[in-house]
């Protein structure tokens, strides 16, 4: 069966990407520090705004007050830098591998019913696969390991494109040759 290795694959591959769920939870205790500190200085902030920007019936001086903000937005700044790295996971190789996942274990039984030429079955198979590999795979060395080349990889289009055209074939190859019980690769 030529679907085979895609659903092997597809179940694989998804336990790696569902496993970044993981690395993301390790990563929101650094985001709860930041959005502590983040609350407490803009917190002072406020409270300073609301008092006619005196502290203790004492009114602040320029360089206090401009000392007070920048700890607010370094704070602030602290905070979205914390959330870029959970986010650059969380929407790039976290989402994108588990559909790629799912996706090939869905190709992989749908080609297991389709009666089509072997080559144009195993070039879908392929084209699954390689684009898994190629889009949220490169994702995932970016993104996870820091490997600056994998976004080089990415920007052929080779992975998004191998997917669209897997897509593509499989409907056209199930418009065709779709018979309802499992096909015999011979």
């Amino acid at each position: 069966m030529i679907g085979k290795k895609n659903i092997a694959f597809g179940f694989i591959y998804l336990v790696f990407t569902a496993s970044l769920g993981l690395v993301m939870v390790d990563m929101y205790e650094d985001f709860g520090a930041a959005a502590q500190e983040k609350q407490s200085s803009v917190g002072r902030l406020q409270s300073l705004k609301e008092n006619g920007f005196e502290e203790e019936l004492e009114p602040l001086t320029a360089e206090q007050i401009a000392k007070a903000n920048t700890t607010g937005i370094l704070g602030l700044n602290k905070l979205i830098n914390s959330e870029i790295a959970i986010d650059s996971i969380k929407g790039g190789p976290h989402a994108h591998g588990n559909l790629e996942s799912v996706l090939n274990i869905l190709a992989g039984i749908v080609l297991c019913f389709i009666s089509v030429a072997r080559w144009l079955k195993q070039l879908i198979s392929w084209l699954f696969i390689v684009g898994a590999v190629m889009h949220s795979g490169t994702l995932y060395l970016g993104s996870v390991f820091g490997f600056p080349w994998a976004y080089t990889l990415l920007d052929t289009g080779i992975g998004p494109f191998s997917i669209l055209g897997g897509l593509l074939l499989i409907g056209i190859a199930t418009l065709i040759g779709f018979k309802g019980e499992i096909v015999r690769d011979s």
